[in-house]
């Protein structure tokens, strides 16, 4: 890693919110996320010369009309495949340009309407071909034995897993019930009713094992997240939340987006799982350990992604999660805070991005009553291994 490791920081966030904004064009939400960004950080338009891109046309802006409307003159620009597992691969690329001298200041954005189209796995959604390939779709959908969505691969990875661990199904609930409650105290989060374990039993099952109460809520969003080296940071108007240690989304026979490694779901091999490598990459980087991270955030599309990514990077071994995870209404996996902002379960799928806007709050001390006491470092991670460790 060298001089690379904590070299850059975020400086300026901004978003419209989670919801629904059909009627409203992804440049419009596009250039609201960008003001709000630049005011937060005390910057100006012009200072903007690196633009990456998450979603692309026709749920959100391809970066060649992103940086022509929103009028930033972009000497570095990327763009990534239009899928929620990108995020932290976009924040490492603008690390990666700013320490190569790419650009002195990178924009990364997220905007995507997923209300203005038919729903995911059906005809109508913009990715739907891509489920078509040869090899199967990006979530391993394959069309000739009936599964078109993503949670037909997420349900058989967790069918396996409850039954390889000899995990009770119904604890899985924790998850959805600890996220649901951390959304009642968070402005941006569209759930917020909290459940109890009677109301999760009573969810009604999409793809079995998965409850309704399981599955991320779809919304519309346009967050903006500006980025710039640590010696200009510092004179910004707000404190700046650096970046770490890395790790990239890994691919392989055995990786799948949706399970964790070694249940053999759309994976070549069973093996038994664990999570030394992880925590040698990301942790080891920063000469740390699971122990001294703070709080815990991670991509939940559906809840027991919660579990494998605990699992993944070191906090408890392989099938136990849910026990780690403890009792909502009881103390729990010794005090470790997870998806504060109520994940994609509850203030809505952002494909990471409000987790990321959560991160910074809680580095920054502005998190309001979900302020973590003290909070100095946070981990991103996914299912998929991908991973960022941030720091003040």
């Amino acid at each position: 890693m060298g001089s690379f490791a904590g070299s850059t920081a975020i400086v300026g966030v901004g978003t419209v919110g989670f919801g629904r904004y059909s009627d409203t064009s992804a440049a419009t939400l596009a250039n609201t996320a960008l003001e709000r960004a630049l005011d937060d950080a005390g910057l100006m338009r012009s200072d903007v010369d690196g633009l990456l891109s998450q979603i692309g046309s026709p749920r959100g802006l391809d970066y060649d009309t992103a940086a022509r409307l929103l009028a930033i003159d972009a000497r570095f620009t990327s763009q990534t495949w239009s899928h929620g597992r990108y995020a932290a691969t976009l924040l490492q690329h603008a690390a990666m340009a700013l320490t190569a001298g790419l650009a002195d200041v990178v924009v990364c954005l997220a905007v995507f309407r997923n209300s203005a189209f038919p729903k995911i796995g059906t005809a109508g959604f913009p990715s739907f071909s891509e489920g078509l390939r040869e090899g199967g779709g990006p979530h391993a959908e394959t069309h000739w034995a009936g599964l078109a969505a993503p949670m037909g691969g997420a349900g058989l990875s967790l069918q396996r897993y409850l039954h390889r661990y000899g995990v009770d199904r119904e604890k899985l609930g924790r998850v959805a019930i600890r996220q649901r409650t951390s959304a009642a105290d968070n402005p941006l989060a569209v759930l917020t009713k909290p459940v109890d374990a009677d109301q999760y039993a009573s969810s009604p099952y999409v793809v079995e094992p998965l409850r309704v109460l399981d599955c991320s809520v779809m919304v519309d969003t346009a967050v903006a997240v500006i980025l710039t080296r640590n010696d200009r940071a510092a004179d910004l108007q707000r404190r700046p939340v650096r970046l770490l240690s890395f790790q990239g989304v890994r691919g392989g026979p055995n990786e799948f987006v949706f399970g964790q490694p070694g249940l053999g779901i759309h994976q070549a091999d069973i093996f038994d799982f664990t999570h030394e490598a992880e925590v040698l990459a990301v942790f080891g980087r920063a000469g740390l350990a699971p122990a001294d991270v703070d709080a815990f955030y991670c991509y939940d599309g559906f809840s027991p992604q919660v579990l494998w990514t605990l699992e993944r990077f070191g906090f408890c071994g392989p099938g136990e999660a849910a026990d780690f995870l403890g009792e909502p209404d009881g103390a729990s996996n010794g005090g470790l805070p997870v998806n504060t902002n109520g994940g994609h379960l509850s203030e809505g799928h952002s494909n990471g991005w409000g987790h990321t806007l959560e991160i910074v709050a809680q580095l920054r001390g502005q998190a309001g009553p979900r302020q973590i006491p003290g909070c100095e470092t946070a981990l991103w991670a996914t299912t998929w291994g991908d991973a960022i460790l941030y720091g003040n």
